[in-house]
């Protein structure tokens, strides 16, 4: 089988920035991984973007100008880690970024010109990774899955490999059955409130809520959202959960209850999975908040561990799992089912865009 050298990328809804990653693929299995790296977002653009992401799709007047800040962070950033890593991709996967998902009305949204891209860095590209699964009635999402199940091979089944970024995600892989759905909140509501209260951007390593204590009527009113009841596939946009805190809550206290609604949140998606999973792989950026591991750990009955414990690198996963997604495309294979996203049939994903001379 041909290998291509891939390059992957993936702004999250947390608008940290762009994350980017080479491996070595056949959209079957991974012959070897590469180098990866995360950019910030130009400030404008993160500013942009968490802006059209707080104003939804009602206003839409901004979203041309979005997608072009998008492009040219991608632009710029891709075409600097090529060269400096000396790479000569076959194809590059642009996500694009994500400002609106609303999977009940057959709508997603992500802002970029894969075109434009494409001729910028004289490469190929593939991009609109989600609307083919929309059009076949599926959520859209979660999209890393097929990637998720590839390395799974040689690990104890079932398992559970379990995506916190903005929102949470999971995927169960037990031998070939694989089940995948979004949970709930990942980190992007703890984000907002530390960054309410000026105290930062996020909660570094969990210090914050590992300060407070859990508002458990608060947590078991948030919980009743019909949301965490519903089998999966399903999916959700980062501001599906907006819970109020109770008025007066201090900073540390409401920290420690947006950790716990995440937690709680996996909790629950555990009693959706067909068997328990004897091991949880934690990936995304909520691995490195110490107060979360530790809390998943007290309500999981599975080991939780951090990807890197089994060898994979979790801060470039998913963006290693969009340029597996690129490859699927090349090679013709499906980029999700419909026990991933609910889609009606498996479903090839993506558009290839070729650079204009």
């Amino acid at each position: 089988m041909t290998m291509w050298s891939v390059v992957g990328t993936i702004s999250g809804t947390s608008a940290d920035g762009i994350d980017m990653a080479e491996i070595g693929t056949d959209g079957r299995a991974v012959s070897h991984f590469g180098p990866a790296a995360t950019v910030p977002y130009a400030y404008e653009t993160r500013a942009a973007v968490l802006d059209a992401i707080a104003r939804g799709p009602v206003d839409r007047s901004a979203w041309p100008e979005v997608a072009r800040l998008v492009t040219r962070d991608h632009g710029e950033t891709i075409g600097a880690f090529c060269a400096e890593q000396k790479l000569v991709p076959d194809l590059v996967t642009f996500h694009g970024q994500t400002v609106w998902h609303d999977p009940e009305h057959g709508e997603t949204v992500q802002l970029g010109d894969p075109q434009a891209l494409a001729t910028e860095l004289g490469t190929a590209v593939v991009g609109d990774l989600r609307l083919a699964d929309m059009a076949a009635g599926g959520e859209g999402a979660p999209l890393v899955p097929v990637y998720h199940q590839a390395l799974s091979l040689g690990l104890p089944h079932p398992l559970c490999f379990l995506n916190i970024g903005g929102v949470s995600n999971l995927t169960y892989v037990d031998g070939g059955e694989i089940l995948a759905f979004d949970i709930g909140p990942g980190n992007a509501l703890l984000d907002d409130w530390v960054r309410q209260h000026q105290a930062g951007d996020f909660d570094p390593g969990g210090e914050i809520s590992a300060k407070g204590a859990v508002n458990s009527p608060w947590l078991a009113k948030a919980l009743e959202h019909p949301f965490f009841a519903k089998p999966g596939p399903k999916s959700l946009d980062r501001n599906a959960f907006a819970p109020d805190l109770p008025e007066g809550i201090s900073l540390e206290d409401g920290a420690a209850s947006l950790a716990g609604f995440t937690v709680a949140a996996v909790a629950r998606a555990e009693k959706l999975c067909p068997m328990k999973p004897l091991l949880w792989l934690v990936c995304g950026g909520g691995r490195h908040n110490v107060t979360l591991m530790k809390m998943l750990a007290e309500h999981l009955d599975g080991k939780v561990v951090p990807t890197e414990e089994h060898g994979f690198d979790g801060d470039a996963l998913e963006a290693q799992a969009m340029a597996f997604l690129g490859a699927r495309l090349k090679a013709g294979l499906p980029t999700s089912f419909p026990e991933t996203t609910g889609a009606c049939a498996p479903v090839v994903g993506g558009r290839l865009y070729l650079p204009l001379r």
